[in-house]
């Protein structure tokens, strides 16, 4: 491993020889695997494009935020800022290193959109995100070349196992009714955050448990249609978006710092991810800003 290390180093610090002259597009290539990013795109793609994509990719996405979280964890391995005082962190990071959740979330997400949509144009932009956002994290010393290989193997594995098992899956949790179609909401991220009661794992499974209760009450009750006219969509965005990140920035600074932490982690993303599925839908409908199918 100390071998494999040294080799990644060397390429790292090949890499930041054009430091810093790189660091601004290698920072924005960085924030497409962001949190923030996906805060943003998620959103604009269920609320404004097609509402059953929106769904299944942030489902898809949260689950490789969890599967990456829990996997570093196990893994427990230092970043290469941590391991050679000679590479600069150009980025913030925190946690292990193997695998790359930037590497695993992109490979998944935009992996998932090119072979659903099967367009030429969203192959190329997906292979191109799929090399150059883990680049910027060799480029930005917080991830070893063997991270991001982890990250590749996670994403792909998760991206097959989903292409493999949604539609089926989907087909039988619409043959239930509304009551076992929320006690499942509720029971599996519950299950998952006790498997791993962390920050990540609360926050990945909070926002799945109000995703999933927020998707199963919108097909029930809502069922808008993400459609019309370009005006409308962009108020539609514009409007959940406020809501949105006055949800997950407000919520941080009214509960930072009380305790138990992770009981107001779980309101505060569990809220953000009812209003994302849900909340916003219902608005948009009573507003006239969206029809109902």
């Amino acid at each position: 491993m100390e071998s494999i290390m040294n080799w990644g180093i060397a390429v790292i610090l090949w890499l930041q020889q054009f430091s810093p002259t790189l660091n601004l597009p290698f920072r924005a290539l960085t924030f497409v695997g962001d949190e923030e990013f996906f805060l943003l795109f998620l959103p604009f793609l269920y609320w404004c494009l097609d509402r059953r994509s929106g769904a299944r990719l942030t489902l898809l996405f949260l689950l490789s935020a969890y599967t990456n979280a829990l996997a570093k964890v196990l893994v427990d391995q230092p970043r290469p800022f941590e391991v050679d005082p000679r590479v600069q962190q150009l980025s913030a990071a925190t946690g292990g290193g193997l695998p790359s959740g930037h590497t695993q979330n992109t490979t998944a997400v935009w992996g998932y959109l090119a072979f659903q949509h099967r367009r030429r144009w969203l192959w190329i932009a997906a292979g191109l995100l799929i090399l150059l956002v883990p680049l910027s994290r060799l480029y930005l010393g917080v991830h070893f070349p063997h991270d991001l290989l982890g990250g590749y193997v996670l994403g792909a594995l998760l991206l097959l196992g989903y292409l493999w098992l949604e539609p089926s899956l989907e087909r039988w949790l619409a043959q239930q009714g509304l009551a076992r179609q929320l006690a499942l909401a509720l029971i599996a991220p519950l299950l998952l955050m006790l498997i791993f009661l962390t920050e990540d794992g609360v926050t990945t499974g909070a926002t799945l448990l109000g995703m999933g209760v927020g998707f199963v009450l919108e097909r029930h009750q809502v069922g808008f249609d993400a459609g019309g006219a370009w005006w409308r969509r962009g108020l539609r965005f514009l409007l959940g978006l406020i809501v949105l990140i006055g949800l997950w920035g407000g919520l941080r600074a009214a509960f930072s710092g009380l305790e138990p932490a992770l009981l107001f982690r779980f309101l505060r993303y569990g809220l953000v991810g009812l209003w994302s599925a849900f909340g916003a839908p219902w608005v948009f409908v009573k507003l006239r800003l969206a029809q109902a199918r």
